[in-house]
């Protein structure tokens, strides 16, 4: 019997960047699992840094972490979210990593003196990065492979390189290239214009890489002609050619590429030989989601509120929670420097909850301990997220136990009343690499809390990133009030979740249950968040009709 082969996938870019190479790679991905293939995916980001832990969101967006504790590219959530599979640090390779490692092994003289120089030396290193999933997991039938940035670009040329090198080295049905492209609609002309995707073939070309299929980004879809012009001028099959039109969920990707035929021509290009998807649950939940019966208003009070990917998978969560609510979440973004200066009522004063996410950094903070107040006194529901929850922590502190000047030491080393504090093992360092709360952490649940009812368990497992935790040097104080410790390490140590126990729906964790959540399977706590926003708008609308307007805008009949 021969050896079985891993086939491997290789999504390029062109044009422009922000076209969705994530998405769509995650679309193909999720339809090849349908088919009930073992598919497993890598994104390869070109840039320097080792990861993207110390990098500003404004540059980069979200970091997202795994149960590793690897911090990586948001497109990693966009794959576990898919796939609804949980990714390990071998999923996401950057320059940095590459160029760390064989600068190392340099040092070491693992090179025999030989001189170290791109080809092989870093392309090789890159080819055993890729290999690297179906070495460790042999039963892996597919492996997407995501070369980040835009053809042209120097930084992305050692990847295509080494992309290329692989497609030689195997037999032709061992991999194929898919090249993400735009189609440009210029108004005033009333025209579609391919050039663009002709020019980006081109390059790509000119470097030794042929792309089989093309997925053509547009906003409006491609008939035949246009598709046969594609074709034509890029060597490139008519069907070849798929139609990524704009729509109106990500989660509809995958039913657009399977009606343009995608994943079947993938499939028999590489000679993978299964039956048809089954959609009729992603349909199902695709419908829903453009189909709600309910609409709540939550307020993201934030400090990157105008990058909304830096909070992508809180975005996806309220999409996950809505669709099992039958609810569409109407997302308010709310600068916290704008509530401090203006106050919370000019933003809060009709939605039906609000979030606080995690953060790092002083600026803004101020602003979002006087929202949680509000909520907090106005029985709107809250879900706090990291620095959230220490920030409802220090409300509570200031505003229900009376300690005026009660905040967290990662803003003021010099506090009378610390109530958040530096992790005992993090004092002292200083490098910001690596040097967090990381991963995924067991906690156990206070069986009379709202957590353990949205749960439904007792022990959980969730993935943090911070540095500062919940100063246990208060917990008695904090005792019999109406801040409930709702969840604990294994050990009792550390503070996993507060729940304020007079209020209808109050809940900061420390963790960031927004990178678990699934669109065929909602996070529990944003799940519950959603359905307590949902009884409030009745509430709320029932009392004040007039305040939110027609009582139909709120809840759609039939």
């Amino acid at each position: 019997m021969p050896e079985k082969k891993t086939k491997y996938i290789f999504v390029t870019g062109g044009v422009v960047s922000a076209l969705g190479k994530g998405i769509a790679s995650a679309s193909l991905g999720v339809l090849l699992k349908m088919r009930g293939f073992n598919v497993d995916m890598i994104k390869c980001d070109p840039y320097i840094n080792v990861d993207p832990g110390t990098m500003n969101p404004f540059q980069h967006g979200e970091v997202f972490v795994l149960d590793d504790g690897s911090e990586t590219d948001l497109d990693l959530g966009h794959y576990e979210r898919f796939l609804d599979k949980s990714m390990t640090k071998d999923n996401n390779v950057t320059t940095g990593q590459i160029y760390h490692t064989v600068i190392t092994r340099e040092r070491h003289g693992d090179y025999l003196g030989a001189t170290v120089q791109v080809i092989p030396h870093i392309t090789e290193e890159i080819k055993n990065r890729i290999k690297q999933p179906a070495k460790n997991n042999p039963d892996i039938d597919v492996v997407i492979v995501e070369i980040g940035g835009t053809v042209g670009d120097i930084e992305s040329q050692p990847f295509l390189e080494a992309i290329r090198q692989m497609a030689l080295e195997g037999e032709p049905e061992d991999s194929i290239f898919l090249h993400l492209t735009l189609v440009p609609y210029i108004e005033t002309a009333g025209e579609m214009k391919t050039k663009p995707t002709q020019h980006s073939v081109k390059a790509l070309r000119e470097i030794g890489i042929q792309p089989k299929m093309l997925i053509c980004r547009s906003a409006k879809e491609l008939d035949e002609s246009l598709k046969k012009k594609i074709g034509l001028f890029c060597s490139v099959p008519p069907k070849h050619v798929i139609s990524a039109i704009n729509v109106g969920t990500i989660y509809e990707v995958p039913l657009q590429f399977h009606k343009e035929g995608l994943d079947k021509e993938v499939c028999e290009h590489l000679h993978l030989e299964n039956g048809e998807p089954d959609l009729e649950y992603w349909e199902e939940m695709v419908h829903k989601i453009k189909n709600p019966t309910h609409r709540v208003k939550i307020a993201i009070c934030g400090k990157y509120v105008y990058l909304k990917d830096a909070y992508k998978s809180i975005i996806e969560s309220f999409i996950h929670a809505g669709q099992e609510n039958d609810a569409r979440v109407d997302l308010i973004w709310v600068s916290s420097e704008d509530i401090k200066q203006k106050g919370a009522d000019k933003f809060l004063a009709d939605i039906d909850g609000l979030l606080i996410p995690g953060g790092f950094g002083e600026r803004g903070v101020e602003g979002k301990i006087e929202a949680i107040q509000y909520v907090r006194e106005k029985k709107i529901p809250f879900l706090g997220i990291c620095l959230g929850m220490q920030c409802a922590v220090i409300e509570f502190a200031r505003n229900a136990c009376g300690l005026e000047d009660a905040h967290s030491y990662e803003f003021y080393a010099d506090l009378k009343h610390p109530v958040i504090h530096l992790m005992a093992d993090q004092e002292g360092i200083t490098d910001m690499g690596g040097t967090m709360r990381l991963g995924a952490y067991p906690a156990v649940l206070d069986k009379d809390s709202k957590s353990y009812k949205a749960y439904d368990t007792e022990k959980i497992s969730e993935r943090h990133r911070h540095r500062y935790e919940f100063n246990n040097s208060y917990r008695e104080m904090f005792e019999g009030t109406a801040l409930k410790l709702a969840g604990l390490s294994p050990d009792g140590r550390l503070v996993e979740i507060i729940e304020a126990a007079n209020h209808p729906w109050f809940v900061g964790v420390q963790f960031h249950p927004e990178l678990k959540s699934r669109p065929t399977r909602a996070h529990p706590l944003f799940r519950d968040f959603i359905a307590a926003a949902v009884e409030y708008s009745f509430k709320r609308v029932k009392s004040n009709p007039a305040a939110s307007g027609d009582v139909q805008s709120r809840q759609r009949v039939g």
